[in-house]
């Protein structure tokens, strides 16, 4: 398990908050050498810290901003049926994210797509099309609060 210290923490937040910064203006934020931060970097990558780097898209232009949250409980919990579950859910790239959650419902499913109309051929074609689905339950987001990809550390 690698230990982080304040230095890792600071370099981590900085890299959360926009990981398009040169180690130049990374080396200067933390009076570190830009050697210095390379390695870090390098020794958080090669631990698995840090995972990947990615761009956040504006939803809007690109036509992908009706949000909603699916709740789907599973008919059999056989280990056999799960992973079919699991399996074909991570093919579906309208689901962001998914969850198996303890509770009335077994995964919590993240979906966006373009609009109800969208939504609605999702849940027919896709979803309700994977065997072993029981029932599921729709939460449409009205507006987002908050939303952020950055872990406090």
């Amino acid at each position: 398990m690698l230990k982080l210290d304040q230095t890792d923490k600071t370099l981590l937040t900085l890299l959360q908050n926009d990981s398009k910064q040169t180690n130049k203006e990374l080396s200067n934020k933390l009076n570190l050498s830009v050697t210095a931060v390379y390695e870090r970097i390098k020794k958080l990558e090669k631990e698995g810290v840090i995972k990947k780097y990615v761009a956040l898209l504006d939803k809007k232009p690109i036509e992908k901003s009706f949000l909603a949250h699916c709740h789907v409980r599973l008919t059999q919990h056989s280990k056999e049926f799960v992973m079919k579950f699991e399996r074909e859910i991570i093919k579906l790239e309208e689901v962001l994210e998914c969850y198996h959650v303890s509770g009335d419902y077994d995964y919590i499913l993240k979906v966006l797509v373009k609009d109800m109309e969208a939504y609605r051929d999702f849940m027919v074609t896709k979803l309700t099309a994977i065997p072993n689905i029981g029932n599921t339950h729709s939460i449409f987001v009205i507006g987002e609060v908050k939303h952020t990809t950055a872990i406090s550390i």
